[in-house]
């Protein structure tokens, strides 16, 4: 499994289903209104998590891909998708509204994406729903998400193999937020070097925490 990250809550995951194809799910994509690029991008599974523009710029996507824009159980080629009712909070007193927490299952790797999540700590029915979690995808840029402290708690809360953070100042990113230095200072893991995309199988996964930071 490949897994690229384009910036805000936007990733790629490439999946291998036999030596000449693979399945590639995209997650939240967004407008190009806010400084950043999105490459070319063709998918099978189309994730989108709310509909703020950050998120839901489904037409930067090509191909026909299988869309999944809300709470439910999903199986698209073997590719198994839950999603769980979550909270995007208030963002100086305004709220927000709801957002959709997924878990992917493929490549017997299992993955979760807390989108634009604004709760001081998850529910006893989101981690049940969450359940085992290798691979997680965390926003830690504060403002309209948890910042990098509350990230903490919430990765402790789920005890990932991999923590990938997310939806954290960028340059040229025209939404105000922390960068990822606070988050990786919360974490005690200041050293961590950046790499363009994370090639993982399931026999590869630490044994204990381990942060991997993307580049765009």
């Amino acid at each position: 499994m490949n897994i690229i990250w384009h910036g805000q809550s936007c990733f790629e995951i490439r999946i291998p289903s036999n030596q000449k194809e693979k399945k590639t799910i995209v997650i939240d994509p967004f407008s190009l209104d806010y400084g950043l690029n999105l490459p070319p991008m063709t998918a099978d599974i189309l994730l989108v998590s709310h509909e703020h523009t950050d998120h839901n710029n489904v037409k930067a996507v090509k191909g026909k891909p299988f869309l999944i824009d809300g709470p439910g159980e999903y199986e698209v080629s073997n590719v198994f998708v839950r999603g769980i009712p979550g909270s995007h909070g208030s963002f100086e007193k305004k709220e927000l509204g709801k957002i959709t927490i997924y878990t992917i299952e493929a490549d017997k790797i299992r993955i979760c994406h807390l989108s634009d999540l604004n709760q001081k700590e998850l529910t006893p029915e989101q981690l049940e729903s969450i359940g085992e979690v290798d691979i997680l995808m965390v926003p830690v840029g504060g403002s309209y998400t948890v910042d990098g402290e509350e990230a903490q708690k919430i990765i402790n809360q789920l005890e990932p193999r991999i923590v990938i953070p997310m939806h954290y100042r960028l340059p040229k990113l025209t939404v105000n937020l922390d960068g990822v230095e606070t988050f990786l200072k919360a974490m005690g893991q200041e050293d961590i070097e950046s790499q363009p995309v994370l090639k993982i199988k399931k026999q590869d996964m630490p044994a204990e925490t381990k942060i991997v930071v993307l580049r765009p």
